[in-house]
């Protein structure tokens, strides 16, 4: 667990959770999205927020060291209630938002609002940090679209590796688009120019990406299944981490929130492999 760095010092002595979260929410467009979390306020800890810490996922580790930074609210990609999970607030849930309760802490979460924003996003921040430009949407019907197609210097697939080392602190998993024999060298040689991204586990985007004519397709997670898809549609996929791709969006907006309101933002960032 890292503290990577605190962002700007207090202006103003303080703002509510609920001033916060309609910034946040207009920001956003989290209203227009039909997601699997409630996006927003989660958890309400009841008090000013002065010092904010932002995070992936509001894991019990988090809650420690936000209570440790003297936060009064924690901002999360990944937050609480997700469709389908058990309501009762007992074993590791209900010790999570005891914790936040009795230290006074909200809890604000944003999920697909923030994996789609254009600049904020984590598909625009992972596009940025391995020098891409986005260009337009995997899926161009969608009013807000979540995953997203890229353009880049072209390049090998060792090449896109080694950048996405450097960027994520991380080698990605890649399975080549090597299926049938005749095609090996063909794709040994291959340039990636365009490439399609959605952050997560968005891995079976990858068919889509194939359809829209990228090169290669990244995300975080990968299935048994991806490895197939890759080698017979023909595309490179790079798997590169759940975590590590979705670390950008929440720090991005914190920074925001930081030059808005003046509070210190502190992103935290807990270790996850996958």
């Amino acid at each position: 667990m890292t503290a990577n760095h605190t962002i700007a010092e207090p202006t103003n002595p303080s703002i509510s959770a609920q001033t916060l979260t309609q910034f946040c929410d207009d920001y956003l467009s989290a209203n227009a999205f039909k997601d699997y979390a409630p996006n927003g306020l989660q958890i309400d800890g009841g008090r000013p927020i002065k010092r904010i810490v932002t995070g992936v996922t509001a894991c019990e580790a988090l809650i420690d060291a936000a209570i440790a930074d003297g936060a009064d609210a924690i901002m999360v990609h990944h937050g609480y209630f997700w469709k389908g999970e058990p309501a009762p607030l007992i074993g590791m849930k209900g010790r999570r938002i005891r914790k936040l309760m009795q230290h006074g802490i909200s809890m604000i979460g944003y999920h697909l609002p923030l994996d789609a924003h254009p600049i904020t996003g984590n598909n625009a921040q992972l596009a940025d940090m391995l020098d891409m430009t986005i260009t337009g949407a995997l899926y161009p019907a969608e009013s807000h679209p979540i995953g997203n197609i890229a353009t880049c210097t072209p390049q090998s697939a060792d090449d896109l590796i080694a950048t996405i080392t450097q960027a994520l602190g991380r080698t990605p998993l890649h399975i080549p688009a090597e299926y049938h024999k005749d095609s090996a060298s063909e794709t040994s040689n291959k340039q990636i120019k365009r490439v399609g991204i959605c952050t997560g586990g968005a891995q079976d985007m990858i068919e889509q990406a194939a359809i829209m004519g990228c090169d290669a397709f990244i995300s975080g997670e990968i299935s048994e299944r991806t490895t197939h898809v890759a080698r017979e549609l023909g595309i490179d996929y790079f798997a590169c981490g759940h975590h590590a791709t979705e670390r950008g969006g929440i720090q991005a907006l914190g920074e925001i929130i930081a030059q808005n309101f003046g509070l210190p933002v502190t992103f935290i960032d807990i270790e996850n492999p996958a």
